[in-house]
């Protein structure tokens, strides 16, 4: 009895190129405590429609709890408490966003959430934290973290003049809460299909090299450096999705 071949979703060169950018993005998340999906959805979103957005919140679950576990002890507890009460309906208007909207207007809000994110992240304005400021940047990343992986920079933005141990641990324990409930909201509406599992799964084992290989990287590489280069390419990738949308 012969040897049933196992059958690739995808070409093999296509997938290995998205291996490669999958570690890279989970090395810089792993650092910097974001930056994944911000990196990792457009790049592959304009490899292969395809590999993007629901493969990068499948993968993105175990990179973002072991994140939060390993640095459990510098959880804002209190911040993320009122995150929470925004980012769930948050949710709820991203599911409906998904329900509606077509694939131009899809790669459209991918791309405008990268860039809006890449416009918060790249301001040195002071950030002021109240509750409301707090549930309303929950809110937002939970609409976007929905339709297009894309949840890190409001939160960003709200602890960016935090010490790394808290950004990392208290965005990775956030980006997993929304992540479990992001995931069985779609699979309740059928939207992750069989082929996202696939990917996913195949995507999986370079999200959790590029997450060991962080490890090594906190002081052998400037965060400040990673955040240049997070936010470069971010903003190519976005208009690149943009640019995509508005074509005929």
């Amino acid at each position: 009895m012969g040897v049933v071949p196992f059958d690739l979703p995808l070409p093999t060169g296509v997938l290995l190129v998205a291996a490669a950018v999958t570690a890279l993005a989970a090395a810089l998340q792993g650092v910097v405590g974001f930056g994944y999906a911000i990196v990792a959805v457009p790049l592959l979103s304009l490899l292969d429609p395809r590999l993007a957005p629901v493969p990068q919140i499948l993968t993105a679950l175990p990179l973002t709890a072991v994140t939060a576990w390993r640095e459990r002890g510098h959880i804002d507890g209190r911040g993320a408490a009122w995150i929470l009460v925004g980012r769930v309906p948050g949710l709820a208007l991203g599911a409906v966003l998904v329900a509606v909207a077509s694939t131009r207007v899809l790669d459209g809000l991918i791309g405008a959430s990268v860039l809006a994110g890449v416009a918060c992240l790249s301001t040195r304005a002071p950030s002021r934290r109240t509750r409301s400021i707090d549930a309303t940047a929950g809110a937002l990343s939970g609409v976007a973290g929905y339709v297009s992986g894309i949840g890190g920079p409001p939160l960003a933005l709200l602890y960016r003049h935090a010490t790394g141990a808290i950004i990392r641990s208290t965005l990775g324990a956030l980006f997993a809460f929304g992540i479990v409930v992001t995931v069985a909201t779609r699979t309740v509406l059928g939207q992750i299909t069989a082929l996202d599992v696939r990917i996913g799964l195949l995507l999986l084992v370079p999200v959790l090299a590029g997450t060991w290989a962080s490890r090594f990287l906190h002081d052998v590489v400037s965060a400040r450096v990673l955040r240049v280069t997070v936010l470069a390419l971010s903003a190519l990738s976005g208009l690149s999705l943009l640019l995509r949308a508005w074509q005929p």
